[in-house]
């Protein structure tokens, strides 16, 4: 057995079979040591460098065994961490949006009292952001409450992300089905504790029965259109993705909408959603007194709480007017135009939408449908099998062409009238020219003396022609010279007790207007900024109004377009 120590050379002790322990050999010199004493013990370093050799094996499994001891310290640590942090209150981060004014960020345990984005923790420890709306507001919100949640969660989701990721990495340009990783669907928050939801929410998941349920929670009733009346509520479920369109708007005007309406059920059917429209607010009364009620989806709205617009990806998505630029805007247009084609050309889908949706919705009240196909039938004998029946839409009030040098004023009638004749079939005396208008002075205007009323149901008219005596829910005496103008319509309640009425009656009559024009003429000549003249458009169908070029503006050289935004 060798014994080694780190003693200066010359201090080896070799022990001999015959020397007691603790004595030490005769002292020799290094030559001598080094071919008398046996060879060094394998484990010990040998006074002949080895070149060449590998390391000894057990170098690698203490190495292998070290990284696995400190991955596991580091696994450990991770959980503990993870652990503190859900713990860990997140405190209000400050920010200030583009239009300049100062919002916080809440991630404390504290919700705002009103409807806002705020950043909760998930149960992983990340930061995420909702939106949260309490329970006890009324729904529909306020369109200016839509439009500032929009506007907030951009600049939440923008800071959220610069908060994980580091500064800029919260801005750019994303694309119209882009996904936000860190947004927190409310439904999801609210399962897991984030979000305090709604009574109603407790009680769909205690399979509650009876119809004042279900009320409860989709806030108003029989306000939402859409709900499968067929099937007890009792037995049915909520929609896993919905689309709520919301009446309400502060564009007195019908007609944007009804674009609106349509596109909203159009991409609805794209995207695989439930589709629902709220009626409670609008300033036109009950969806129901104009329409037939819309397509029945086989569950039942969500909660309120449950119901955002923003962002697009949300899994219940209320769509308004209040809320366009973000559903309808620049991105929504560069999903769906096609980019290898011009003008109108482009916009094939999105007209796409819109023609399936007034497919599907634009069906009228039953007493406004029947004058409707009676109408038809008359103008149609009339014009026989060889006239041409041309409809004119003439829209004045508040509402100015495109074209530059009528931008203060309004297209002249021959216009219209000389556009008018170039489609008629000369060799027949059958032809119909028909013509609706906002402005009650158009029909009685020389260049339309040829001309017939779309129809005469119900229309719009000027003091000096109003009845006597006057209809009984009409208090004061209000014409409508020059046209439809948003103030006026606004202004109703002051001058009328009934002006819900008079609201409906203005309603019907541009309903039944578009409705004969739209269904009935061979050719239809417009003014492309009236959005009137847009819907007959989608009226007449992409293969008729557009391809085949049935559809005529007057004002400018200006293509069709849907939505401006």
């Amino acid at each position: 057995m060798i014994l080694s120590s780190r003693q200066p050379p010359g201090q080896y002790i070799r022990r001999s079979p015959h020397t007691p322990l603790g004595l030490s050999s005769p002292k020799r010199g290094p030559l001598q040591r080094l071919f008398q004493e046996p060879p060094p013990s394998p484990r010990l370093p040998s006074l002949i460098h080895r070149h060449g050799q590998k390391p000894s094996a057990n170098r690698h499994w203490l190495s292998l065994r070290l990284i696995a001891w400190l991955c596991g310290v580091f696994v450990i640590l991770w959980f503990v961490v993870s652990t503190l942090r859900l713990e860990h209150r997140l405190p209000p981060v400050s920010f200030t949006s583009h239009d300049g004014q100062e919002y916080e960020i809440v991630g404390d345990n504290t919700l705002p009292d009103g409807p806002t984005p705020v950043a909760v923790t998930d149960g992983r420890g990340r930061l995420r952001w909702t939106v949260s709306i309490p329970s006890d507001r009324d729904f529909p919100l306020s369109p200016q409450e839509y439009a500032d949640i929009c506007l907030q969660s951009e600049e939440v989701a923008h800071h959220v992300a610069e908060k994980k990721y580091g500064a800029g990495k919260g801005h750019g340009h994303f694309g119209y089905y882009h996904v936000d990783k860190n947004f927190m669907d409310v439904q999801e928050a609210e399962e897991h504790g984030l979000l305090p939801g709604s009574d109603g929410v407790k009680r769909i998941k205690s399979k509650a029965k009876g119809t004042g349920f279900w009320d409860s929670i989709i806030g108003g009733g029989d306000s939402i259109r859409g709900e499968n009346l067929d099937t007890p509520k009792g037995e049915m479920q909520i929609c896993e993705k919905s689309l709520t369109y919301v009446l309400e708007t502060t564009d007195a005007g019908l007609g944007s909408t009804l674009l609106g309406l349509w596109m909203a059920y159009g991409l609805a059917k794209e995207e695989g959603r439930a589709f629902f429209i709220d009626d409670t607010n609008w300033a036109y009364g009950k969806y129901d007194t104009f329409f037939q009620p819309p397509p029945q989806p086989p569950c039942l709205p969500p909660p309120r709480t449950q119901i955002l617009p923003c962002p697009h990806h949300a899994r219940h998505l209320l769509v308004s007017a209040a809320t366009t630029y973000w559903t309808f805007g620049h991105n929504f247009h560069e999903e769906y135009e096609d980019p290898r084609k011009m003008e109108v050309w482009r916009q094939h889908r999105i007209f796409g939408f819109m023609e399936t949706g007034q497919k599907e919705l634009f069906r009228l009240a039953d007493e406004d449908e029947a004058y409707v196909v009676k109408r038809k039938e008359q103008i149609r004998a009339k014009a026989g099998d060889d006239g041409v029946i041309v409809g004119i839409h003439v829209r004045h009030g508040d509402r100015h062409p495109f074209e530059f040098q009528y931008k203060e004023s309004y297209i002249p009638l021959d216009r219209y009238m000389s556009a008018a004749e170039a489609h008629i079939n000369s060799g027949s005396n059958n032809n119909v020219v028909l013509v609706a208008t906002d402005d009650p002075d158009v029909y009685s205007a020389p260049e339309m003396s040829s001309a017939t009323r779309a129809q005469s149901y119900i229309h719009l008219a000027s003091k000096s022609t109003l009845p006597a005596p006057r209809p009984s829910y009409i208090d004061t005496a209000i014409g409508w010279e020059g046209g439809f103008f948003h103030d006026l319509f606004w202004s109703l309640d002051k001058h009328n007790s009934n002006a819900l009425d008079i609201r409906e009656g203005l309603a019907r009559a541009y309903l039944l207007d578009l409705k004969v024009l739209g269904e009935l003429s061979d050719r239809v000549v417009c003014g492309v900024s009236a959005i009137g003249c847009r819907i007959l458009a989608v009226l007449m169908g992409w293969e008729r109004g557009i391809k085949q070029g049935r559809w005529e503006s007057v004002d400018g050289d200006f293509e069709w377009v849907g939505i401006l935004w």
